[in-house]
């Protein structure tokens, strides 16, 4: 992954596309970083500061493998620990033996650490950063500087502390808004490939067979048509609260289309999975909705089959489902497997296949 590139690039999914920008703000800071703090190296070993020009250089090459890591392994190397630890080093010792000229480096520094390592971190870092400058300050400035420095340093970070909170609550918030439907709050279809990608994954790598419910409500067009949008909007934020009681913490809830949505069961065979699809269809039909609506659904159920990818296993569940309302709705029909595919075993070693 190139850490430069647009979010397009990096990812479709607005998770990832958060992190793409995230890893961007990590590449400019070590390289900049980098640009203005090597040229010190010389100039420090010119004036005999040796020590600091050693600590410089780690500095540098922290940077450079920072870079180098992102760039052409997309791993942030040691989740950039080592910068707020050599920032501390070398601007407190920059200021104990170059005054005020070591003491200007400290502001950027850390501002940085706090774009750098998670919230708490970073507060932590800084406040050990602030009590250590305040402590050379007070030894090598006279008492007005020591209280300017003091203030100015602890405000600069706690200016920035706050504006990389609200950030990172922008970031969550664009994120929750990207990723759910705003009616009913079920993840919308921005997260479908990857999750079905990664439960195909489990199934490719150890075995963990995942299954996924489409579920349709029948005649739908009629509950907008006789009781309007708002009562069927309600319905559909009723169905959501239905799906996501029966459901587990592990399992996914989708709305994928006006009232369809689609279930992810983790490590959930076809079996265990129809079983759950006919409670559901129970549940909707057994009791009525707002205003006494009445109403049913219709419903697939799919194995991810092996080999296969999201599409060619999502569009088994869909042909399923069109089965399932050709054969007169309020039901739930078993995808066909894939004809390549023998069935699994159960526990005591007999096929499912007389099961579906």
């Amino acid at each position: 992954m190139n850490p430069l590139a647009t979010t397009n690039n990096l990812a479709t999914n607005p998770t990832l596309a958060v992190l793409g920008f995230k890893r961007q703000i990590v590449y400019h800071l070590h390289f900049w970083a980098l640009v203005a703090v090597a040229p010190l190296v010389m100039v420090q070993w010119q004036q005999g500061n040796i020590l600091l020009a050693l600590l410089l250089i780690l500095f540098c090459l922290n940077a450079v493998a920072v870079i180098a890591f992102l760039r052409f392994r997309s791993i942030y190397f040691l989740q950039g620990r080592l910068f707020p630890i050599l920032a501390v080093i070398c601007a407190v010792y920059s200021t104990v033996i170059n005054g005020h000229a070591g003491l200007y480096w400290s502001y950027p520094a850390a501002a940085a650490v706090f774009f750098l390592l998670p919230l708490r971190e970073a507060t932590v870092s800084n406040i050990i950063f602030v009590a250590s400058m305040s402590v050379v300050s007070f030894i090598t400035f006279p008492e007005a500087d020591f209280w300017r420095i003091t203030f100015s340093l602890g405000l600069t970070c706690l200016f920035v502390m706050i504006f990389a909170w609200l950030v990172g609550r922008l970031q969550a918030e664009l994120t929750r808004l990207a990723t759910t439907d705003p009616l009913t709050g079920c993840l919308n279809r921005s997260q479908l490939a990857d999750i079905l990608n990664g439960q195909i994954q489990m199934r490719e790598r150890y075995e963990r067979v995942s299954s996924l419910i489409l579920l349709d409500l029948d005649y739908f067009k009629t509950i907008n048509d006789r009781w309007g949008h708002m009562a069927g909007d309600r319905v559909l934020q009723e169905l959501s609260h239905r799906l996501s009681k029966r459901l587990r913490e592990s399992d996914r809830l989708f709305r994928i289309g006006g009232e369809e949505f689609m279930l992810v069961l983790p490590e959930t065979r076809q079996k265990d999975a129809d079983k759950v699809a006919r409670e559901l269809l129970t549940s909707i039909s057994a009791r009525p909705f707002v205003e006494g609506i009445q109403i049913t659904a219709s419903a697939s159920v799919a194995e991810v089959g092996k080999g296969e990818t999201w599409s060619v296993w999502l569009n088994r569940a869909d042909q399923a489902l069109y089965e399932a309302k050709a054969r007169g709705r309020n039901q739930a029909v078993s995808a066909a497997r894939q004809l390549n595919e023998e069935p699994p075993e159960d526990a005591d070693g007999t096929t499912l296949a007389a099961d579906l």
